[in-house]
Protein backbone atom coordinates (compact mmCIF):
# COMPACT_ATOMS: atom_id res chain seq x y z
CA UNK A 1 0.00 0.00 0.00
CA UNK A 2 1.55 3.63 -1.02
CA UNK A 3 0.32 6.87 1.31
CA UNK A 4 -0.68 9.74 -0.87
CA UNK A 5 1.97 12.82 -0.91
CA UNK A 6 0.39 15.90 0.43
CA UNK A 7 1.25 17.87 -2.61
CA UNK A 8 -1.40 20.75 -1.82
CA UNK A 9 1.15 21.54 0.75
CA UNK A 10 4.00 21.65 -1.37
CA UNK A 11 4.48 25.41 -2.08
CA UNK A 12 7.58 26.43 -1.67
CA UNK A 13 9.86 26.23 -4.71
CA UNK A 14 13.51 24.62 -3.17
CA UNK A 15 16.55 23.46 -4.83
CA UNK A 16 19.12 21.04 -3.42
CA UNK A 17 22.87 21.08 -4.25
CA UNK A 18 25.21 17.72 -3.38
CA UNK A 19 28.70 19.13 -2.81
CA UNK A 20 31.78 16.35 -2.99
CA UNK A 21 35.27 16.42 -3.36
CA UNK A 22 36.18 14.25 -6.46
CA UNK A 23 40.00 12.49 -6.50
CA UNK A 24 41.80 15.36 -7.71
CA UNK A 25 40.56 17.47 -4.74
CA UNK A 26 38.29 19.67 -6.21
CA UNK A 27 35.24 20.56 -5.41
CA UNK A 28 32.25 20.05 -7.05
CA UNK A 29 28.74 20.73 -6.60
CA UNK A 30 25.80 18.99 -8.43
CA UNK A 31 21.92 19.72 -8.47
CA UNK A 32 20.00 17.12 -7.50
CA UNK A 33 16.43 18.44 -7.45
CA UNK A 34 14.51 21.26 -8.30
CA UNK A 35 10.94 21.66 -7.82
CA UNK A 36 8.43 22.08 -4.74
CA UNK A 37 8.41 20.84 -1.31
CA UNK A 38 6.76 20.97 1.85
CA UNK A 39 9.15 23.88 3.90
CA UNK A 40 8.69 24.04 7.61
CA UNK A 41 11.21 27.11 9.19
CA UNK A 42 10.54 26.28 12.44
CA UNK A 43 13.71 26.11 14.67
CA UNK A 44 14.20 23.89 17.22
CA UNK A 45 17.66 22.69 19.20
CA UNK A 46 18.96 18.69 18.74
CA UNK A 47 22.40 17.53 20.48
CA UNK A 48 24.64 15.87 18.38
CA UNK A 49 27.36 13.21 18.57
CA UNK A 50 29.51 15.11 21.08
CA UNK A 51 26.84 16.36 23.12
CA UNK A 52 27.30 20.28 21.59
CA UNK A 53 23.90 21.87 21.29
CA UNK A 54 23.15 22.27 17.23
CA UNK A 55 20.32 24.69 16.43
CA UNK A 56 18.23 23.51 13.03
CA UNK A 57 16.61 26.31 11.16
CA UNK A 58 14.02 24.35 9.46
CA UNK A 59 13.34 21.29 7.61
CA UNK A 60 11.97 20.57 3.94
CA UNK A 61 10.29 17.62 2.55
CA UNK A 62 10.45 16.30 -0.83
CA UNK A 63 8.68 13.70 -2.17
CA UNK A 64 10.16 10.16 -3.34
CA UNK A 65 13.46 9.62 -3.24
CA UNK A 66 16.00 12.19 -4.50
CA UNK A 67 19.46 10.38 -4.10
CA UNK A 68 20.16 6.77 -3.31
CA UNK A 69 22.99 8.19 -0.74
CA UNK A 70 22.63 10.35 2.06
CA UNK A 71 22.24 14.04 0.94
CA UNK A 72 25.17 16.70 1.96
CA UNK A 73 25.58 19.55 0.76
CA UNK A 74 23.22 22.84 1.08
CA UNK A 75 19.46 24.20 -0.14
CA UNK A 76 18.72 27.21 -1.32
CA UNK A 77 14.96 28.22 -0.28
CA UNK A 78 13.51 31.49 -0.62
CA UNK A 79 17.10 32.90 -2.07
CA UNK A 80 18.73 31.90 1.14
CA UNK A 81 21.33 29.24 0.98
CA UNK A 82 21.47 26.70 3.98
CA UNK A 83 23.61 23.91 5.05
CA UNK A 84 21.84 20.16 4.85
CA UNK A 85 22.25 19.00 8.85
CA UNK A 86 21.06 15.46 8.48
CA UNK A 87 18.92 13.32 5.70
CA UNK A 88 16.40 10.48 5.98
CA UNK A 89 13.75 8.48 4.01
CA UNK A 90 10.66 7.92 5.67
CA UNK A 91 9.32 4.44 3.88
CA UNK A 92 5.63 3.20 2.83
CA UNK A 93 4.11 0.53 4.64
CA UNK A 94 4.97 -1.52 0.93
CA UNK A 95 8.78 -0.92 1.23
CA UNK A 96 9.09 2.04 -0.87
CA UNK A 97 10.21 5.73 0.15
CA UNK A 98 7.19 7.93 0.66
CA UNK A 99 9.59 10.85 0.96
CA UNK A 100 13.17 12.63 2.02
CA UNK A 101 13.34 14.67 4.72
CA UNK A 102 15.88 17.41 5.23
CA UNK A 103 17.36 19.21 8.12
CA UNK A 104 18.49 22.24 7.79
CA UNK A 105 21.06 24.23 9.88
Amino acid sequence: MKLPFPYFLANTHVEVWFCSVDSDGEHQEEMIYSGKCVYTDKTKQILDAERRLVTLSGTVTIPGQISQNTVEGYVKVNGIKKKVYSSQCPLNPDGTVFSTELNLS
